[in-house]
């Protein structure tokens, strides 16, 4: 009776459950590190109000909750058939974007679309690398029975991706590069052939040599921001070096952001400031958003970063072993690439704070203020707990460890 009682209790998290108990610590320590360095928002920027920015932030907590949820009452076969129809959706904004894009908080790039009568912006960008990654996943398992002609790969593999690139590329570069190297790993995962990979890796770098060398030589590229992004890079080797050839004030003005970052981490120690208690998110850009990892350490220490990469380390942990125990290919290959998506932009948001790569702008997962990075991560992790609920029932089904090609053609 006791064991019902648990059961019944728990069935509203449909799935794992660590996994779900990792999101929902993650989901309610975000509060805090928000509340703190939105302040930055409302006293330098002067945008808003600390309590109404974090008001805003529980709201999209609790808006990602719950569609995680939702997500978990629909079968993630479905997601995947639809995939194609939503990418070709999501290539559509992309496309509006680029003549109607706004920005948003003073930044440069016009990567957000306004749902017209309403004040809602979103990133169609974000939506479509999620939309892609699942086009791909179903893809690579509908037609894994045969060897593909080039022309198929051409036209509904890479077509997709170099299109997706391209149209982010302009606006948000970081994130570009982002969808190419994760489409790259799943297709790699997906075992499709070396041959077609490679010729994809190396079509690909000259695509982004031909883009740089236009971008940074004529003006056919209107707008774009390949200046920036060199800037960056040649800030960050500048730093790095041990005797640069540039003035070092002007090293140090171009690196404002990394020196702050860096100075919040040394100043956190071993235990922290406490929170709340900062002393550099005033002075730190993007402190609510790409750099809350280096509040979160000025206030919480090593013990608290620690935690929290902890957490990290158990979510990533549980989605490797969901993807082994789900008999589906397309499944496990989904809940792996769903995985690899959130860890390289963990990866990066950290990476930038302890200045191991160039600023680039990626949010921290489930941390990070702003509505549509959020949103998205929840919603990639709705796909990968309502995979887990489902490992269960095709146990029961009697469906074996390994699927046979007519299985996963059928799942697919």
């Amino acid at each position: 009776m006791n064991e019902q009682d648990t059961e019944n209790r728990f069935e509203f998290l449909k799935g794992d459950k660590v996994l779900w108990m990792v999101i929902l610590v993650i989901s309610i320590f975000s509060i805090f590190p928000v509340y703190s360095a939105s302040s930055n928002l409302e006293y330098i920027v002067n945008n808003g109000t600390t309590t109404g920015h974090v008001i805003k932030h529980m709201f999209f907590v609790v808006l990602g909750l719950s569609i995680m949820r939702v997500v978990g009452m629909v079968k993630y076969e479905y997601i995947g058939k639809l995939s194609s129809i939503l990418l070709g959706l999501m290539i559509i904004l992309l496309i509006v974007t680029m003549f109607t894009g706004q920005t948003i908080d003073g930044a440069s790039a016009s990567r957000w679309l306004k749902i017209p009568g309403t004040p809602i912006s979103f990133q169609p960008s974000s939506f479509a690398f999620l939309m892609l990654i699942i086009y791909l996943c179903r893809y690579l398992t509908k037609k894994i029975t045969r060897e593909r002609l080039p022309i198929e790969n051409i036209m509904y593999i890479f077509g997709p991706i170099l299109l997706v690139f391209i149209l982010v590329a302009k606006d948000n570069g970081s994130t570009a590069l982002m969808i190419l190297m994760v489409s790259v790993i799943v297709l790699i995962i997906g075992q499709l052939h070396w041959k077609y990979i490679a010729g994809f890796i190396s079509a690909s770098f000259i695509a982004i040599v031909l883009f740089l060398i236009i971008a940074l030589n004529t003006n056919l590229i209107g707008g774009n921001r390949v200046h920036t992004w060199m800037s960056r890079i040649e800030t960050f080797t500048s730093s790095k070096a041990k005797s640069a050839d540039v003035d070092d004030e002007s090293v140090k003005a171009k690196n404002y952001q990394v020196m702050q970052a860096k100075a919040a981490i040394v100043h956190g120690g071993i235990t922290g400031m406490g929170p709340g208690k900062s002393a550099l998110k005033q002075m730190l850009p993007q402190s609510a958003s790409d750099f809350i990892f280096a509040v979160i350490v000025e206030e919480y220490g090593l013990i608290g970063a620690a935690f929290l990469i902890s957490m990290y380390l158990i979510m990533m942990i549980r989605i490797v072993m969901i993807a082994s125990k789900m008999p589906a290919f397309f499944g496990s290959l989904l809940v792996l690439s769903l995985g690899v998506m959130i860890f390289v932009q963990l990866s990066v948001n950290i990476a930038v704070a302890v200045n191991l790569i160039p600023v680039t702008g990626q949010p921290l997962p489930l941390i990070s203020y702003g509505g549509t990075s959020m949103l998205v991560t929840y919603l990639q992790l709705g796909i990968i707990l309502n995979i887990s609920s489902r490992i269960q029932i095709y146990d029961e089904e009697g469906l074996g460890k390994k699927q046979s090609i007519a299985e996963i053609n059928d799942i697919a």
